[in-house]
């Protein structure tokens, strides 16, 4: 979208949110925006027949199973706790399920369990290492490809596991530098991608029997991401991949000659985050590109026919397909708009039958949402930043107070759709402004490279110069601009209230981080291949020791005179929590106003609700404290 056109949307928005000026907003609880889920995570067995879901009452959280064709469902686990946090069928008769042991250290027991409920068994005593499933389906009606990094905790090796012994042998000894496993249709280990840190090496095999081979070797800052290998031309696999080109394409690569075969969908303007490959038709079915939204383009028409009917079926809102059985002609349908959490359904595509299943959170109505539009400004040095804006309903929309809300990184970035946060930070009069600051994903090689070692850098600049944007249209009351965010966004709040005086009137920081020295070192053992890369993006720690000093709040407690809100648990081992405590003494130290809140736990856990709802009632009143009254 050119600048001309973002900046005639945005007056339109502000025209329109000026004809409804007056009109009373309804104070929406704090509850009502950051509730669990009721029932969710909705499955389909295999065959079709059976529906699958999680349903919470009280403090308990089970996994249920329905019949289709009856109606009838059960209860198949008998848990006290909400510590189910992900779950999938393996065959027509049998589910697998994590439930977390230690949330702090995202490590979680896995248990098998047939359909009825019956045969429930752990599968294997891991310890403190992690066990993952690497293929979710039985393998001779009996074994299950396990990666485990109980062997050694900085790299998982590939297990067998015989679900009806419980015996565990390993296959695959990994030779220390591969970082990821990947299988075929049919569960054969074929794929696997080592690194040095720096540079990636694609690693294929013909036959189980034998050993991998270098494919080819990219620099990390390349994108080179397989999704699936091909079932009719074993030795080729589909990838997204940004080899020789900026933009993320969908390649075919012969892994014998390490040569593209052909491209299925290429586009200089257009970046791809996403491919799905059937199983069924044996081919990819379409791409999906992110500018301000998502977008499909289908390379199979069937598989278009069918998201124009689900389209004719479900106007006005996004439609994702999240989970179908084998056949694939049942599937479980998410829908949203920024405006709309959405619901689930079950869509019966031969009888073109759609059945609501549930809505993902029955408190929010959509008339009481606001709009997120997009917005585009161009950065000091010329680059074009791209994000969001989400104006308060029924207010004037000038002279508003803002919060500006960096996302979470690095690699990630904001996307159009429904936030929780936003909307709750909306309905209590703020203008919300969110931008993709270079460094972030989506829009490229040349930008997300742009942002390494940027951070209190040229990744500030961009924030403040979207900032300056609002104000010079007015948008903005440069005298009630807030920052606020999670983890590197955090960090990035907290980086703004010293290195940009004048800018904040507040600001504040959940999980953030505070001092790089310290992130880098946090980071776990089955990450430290990929430690030179995090120097890279990040920093070095012993080359560029400046820089980051300069770069971690922790060292700039003397220069802090806004209110601060920090937000941390204790649990948390990305952060420091005692380094944390500390900063905050400094701050008080100095006279600065600090709000610290102590979480008990990660407040997107399963068991996070009540974190959730502790959290953003310490920030809506520390925002009136220090904006709305102003």
């Amino acid at each position: 979208m050119t600048g001309a056109k973002t900046y005639i949307l945005i007056v339109l928005t502000l025209l329109s949110a000026a004809c409804r000026h007056g009109q009373e907003v309804r104070v929406i609880p704090v509850a009502d925006f950051f509730r669990s889920q009721d029932k969710g995570s909705y499955g389909i067995s295999p065959d079709g027949k059976l529906l699958s879901y999680l349903k919470v009452e009280g403090k308990k959280q089970n996994l249920f199973v329905e019949d289709l064709s009856t109606g009838a469902a059960v209860q198949i686990t008998q848990l006290n706790e909400k510590n189910i946090n992900y779950y999938f069928w393996v065959s027509n008769d049998k589910l697998i399920y994590y439930k977390d042991k230690t949330v702090a250290e995202r490590q979680s027991d896995v248990f098998m369990i047939d359909k009825d409920g019956k045969n429930e068994r752990k599968l294997s005593d891991n310890g403190k290492s992690k066990l993952k499933v690497l293929k979710d389906q039985l393998i001779e009606n009996k074994y299950l490809l396990l990666s485990s990094n109980k062997r050694d905790s900085t790299v998982f090796d590939i297990y067998r596991l015989n679900v009806n012994t419980g015996q565990m042998e390993m296959t695959v000894k990994n030779p220390g530098n591969i970082t990821e496993w990947i299988t075929d249709s049919q569960g054969r280990l074929r794929l696997a991608t080592a690194s040095d840190g720096v540079n990636e090496t694609l690693l294929y095999r013909d036959k189980e029997s034998e050993a991998f081979r270098p494919v080819i070797t990219n620099n990390f800052k390349t994108t080179f991401r397989p999704i699936a290998l091909s079932d009719t031309k074993p030795e080729n696999v589909y990838a997204v991949s940004n080899v020789n080109r900026d933009k993320n394409a969908l390649v075919e690569l012969n892994c014998k000659t390490g040569k593209e075969v052909r491209i299925l969908f290429s586009n200089d303007t257009l970046n791809v985050v996403d491919a799905q490959y059937s199983k069924t038709k044996k081919s990819m079915t379409f791409v999906v590109c992110e500018t301000w939204k998502k977008e499909k383009h289908y390379l199979d028409f069937s598989t278009k026919r069918l998201y124009n009917e689900l389209d004719k079926l479900l106007p006005g809102t996004e439609s994702r397909i999240i989970d179908r059985d084998k056949a694939e002609r049942t599937f479980i349908i998410r829908t949203f708009t920024d405006r709309n959490p959405g619901s689930y359904y079950i869509y019966f595509a031969a009888k073109g039958l759609l059945k609501k299943l549930s809505d993902f959170n029955p408190s929010i109505k959509e008339s009481e949402m606001s709009s997120m539009k997009p917005i585009t400004y161009t950065s000091r040095d010329g680059l074009a930043i791209h994000g969001y804006l989400t104006l308060p309903l029924n207010k004037s929309p000038e002279n508003l107070p803002v919060i500006v809300l960096p996302h979470n990184g690095p690699g990630s970035r904001n996307s159009w759709g429904y936030n929780a946060e936003v909307q709750f930070l909306a309905n209590r009069g703020y203008a919300v402004f969110q931008m993709n600051y270079r460094g972030s994903s989506g829009y490229g090689k040349s930008f997300m490279a742009a942002g390494f070692r940027e951070w209190g850098g040229k990744i500030q600049d961009d924030i403040d110069d979207g900032v300056k944007w609002l104000i010079a249209r007015k948008v903005a009351n440069p005298k009630k601009i807030a920052i606020y965010g999670t983890g590197f966004g955090g960090y990035i709040a907290l980086n703004s209230l010293y290195s940009s005086p004048g800018m904040y009137t507040c600001g504040g920081s959940n999980s953030g981080v505070i001092n790089l020295f310290s992130y880098l070192k946090s980071i776990p053992p089955f990450l430290k291949t990929n430690l030179q890369m995090y120097y890279e993006i990040i920093g070095n720690p012993v080359t560029q020791v400046e820089y980051m000093r300069q770069a971690s709040p922790v060292f700039h407690a003397y220069k802090f005179s806004v209110p601060v809100f920090i937000a941390q648990s204790p649990k948390d081992p990305r952060s420091n929590a005692g380094e944390a405590i500390q900063f905050v003494k400094e701050l008080k130290k100095r006279n600065v106003n600090v709000t610290y809140l102590e979480k008990e736990n990660n407040e997107f856990s399963s068991q996070g609700e009540e974190d959730r709802q502790k959290l953003y009632t310490a920030l809506e009143q520390f925002l009136a404290a220090n904006l709305s009254k102003k």
